[in-house]
Formats: structure tokens, C-alpha cells, sequence
């Protein structure tokens, strides 16, 4: 499509199409959609995002470090909520086809959700507030049922996103974060908030005390 942009139009203006022939290549079965530069950067950021989320779940199912897996936990469900939290604070995102493309089957993460819950074992169950702005209802929850609910969301988009579809994986990104996995974000991200707060504080009162005389008094 040709670019009636006027040659005085200035660089930063954000509705400009996006040029995908400026960008990087097209491969092969990929979709070359024209879309704005801003939410064309918006889905490049929120993809690598969420394949750091993804990579790192992973990689803390398989087993590796999980001493580490709660502190590891903790800053990656943050980043993904900053993520989450752009996409909610824009306006409806409109996917440039009328119904969503036929991606077949997701990857099956069940695997993911037990391998996490082994890791996380006796820290995994918790109770969060159903609503906080319509009940006090409490229920139960998992960690593991919580950051793998995340990770199917964030997968599905990044297959649209692969497939040059960045419009579709923007607004798949942005209902599921509002209507689902924002919230399961939220409140794993509060969860993961309080076992780092009883692990660093929760500390015998004497034990407490002979550290802080020997910070305090230490050559």
C-alpha cells in the first residue's frame, strides 16, 4: 500500500502505518499487516516479554535452582504484570480481521502446571479474595495453576504474533490479561509478595538480634 504520509508529517507521529517492507524480514507464511508504529513496538515488547516469562517458567519446572525459584518468581510475575497493565490502560484494540484465525490446538502446558507444582510444594496453595471490589468471598488457589493459566495466554498470542498477525495477538494479549490472566497475575504476584515477606522476616527474635549486634559491632 503506498504512503500518502505527507513529507512533512513529523518522525514521532505514533498513527503512522507501519511499514512492514521497513522492518524486519518477512518469513516465510508470515502475515505482512500495516499497522501503527506504536502498536506494532507495543507487540514486539509485550512478545519478548512474555518469552522471558515463558523461559524462565520453564526453566525453574525443570528442576533447576529451586531455592531460587520463589525469588525468581517474584520480579518475572511483576514484569508480566507491567506488560498486562499497558495493554489494560489503552483503548480496545481492534484485530484487522473480523474473526480470530484458526491457530489449531495450543501447547498442551499441563506437563508445566505439575512440574511447577513439585518445585513449589508447600508453598503452592493460598487464598486470595475472589473480587475486592464486589465481595469478601475468599478461595482457594495454586501458584502453579496460577502461573501456567498465565503462560497459555501469553503462548497463544505469541502465536499469532509469529504469524505476522500483531493486531490479533494485541487484542488476544489485552481481553485475556482484562478478562483472566491479569487477574491470576495479580494475585500470584501478592502470594509470591508474602513468602518472600515471612521468608525474610519470619526470623527467630535471638537469631534477629545477634545479627543486628554483630552488622552493628562487626569488624
Amino acid at each position: 500500500m503506498p504512503d500518502d504520509t505527507p513529507d512533512d508529517t513529523p518522525e514521532d507521529t505514533l498513527s503512522r502505518p507501519h511499514d512492514a517492507s521497513t522492518g524486519p524480514p518477512i518469513a516465510d507464511g508470515q502475515i505482512a499487516e500495516s499497522i501503527a508504529e506504536d502498536l506494532a513496538l507495543l507487540g514486539t515488547e509485550t512478545a519478548m516479554e512474555s518469552r522471558a516469562y515463558l523461559g524462565l517458567l520453564r526453566q525453574i519446572a525443570a528442576g533447576a535452582s529451586p531455592e531460587s525459584a520463589i525469588p525468581l518468581l517474584l520480579p518475572a510475575v511483576s514484569q508480566v504484570l507491567v506488560s498486562g497493565a499497558r495493554l489494560g490502560a489503552i483503548t480496545d484494540i481492534v484485530p484487522s480481521e473480523r474473526f480470530e484465525p484458526d491457530l489449531g490446538s495450543d501447547e498442551d502446558v499441563e506437563q508445566l502446571r505439575n512440574d511447577l507444582a513439585a518445585v513449589l510444594v508447600g508453598l503452592d496453595d493460598y487464598v486470595e479474595v475472589v473480587d475486592p471490589m464486589t465481595t469478601t468471598e475468599v478461595s482457594a488457589s495454586q501458584l502453579s495453576g496460577d502461573l501456567t493459566d498465565i503462560a497459555s495466554a501469553l503462548l497463544h498470542g505469541l502465536r499469532h504474533h509469529a504469524e505476522g498477525r500483531i493486531s490479533e495477538a494485541l487484542w488476544w494479549w489485552q481481553f485475556s490479561y482484562l478478562s483472566s490472566w491479569g487477574a491470576r497475575a495479580a494475585s500470584a504476584l501478592r502470594a509470591l509478595q508474602s513468602v518472600i515477606s515471612h521468608i525474610r522476616l519470619d526470623v527467630d527474635e535471638d537469631v534477629a538480634a545477634e545479627a543486628q549486634f554483630e552488622a552493628l559491632h562487626g569488624d
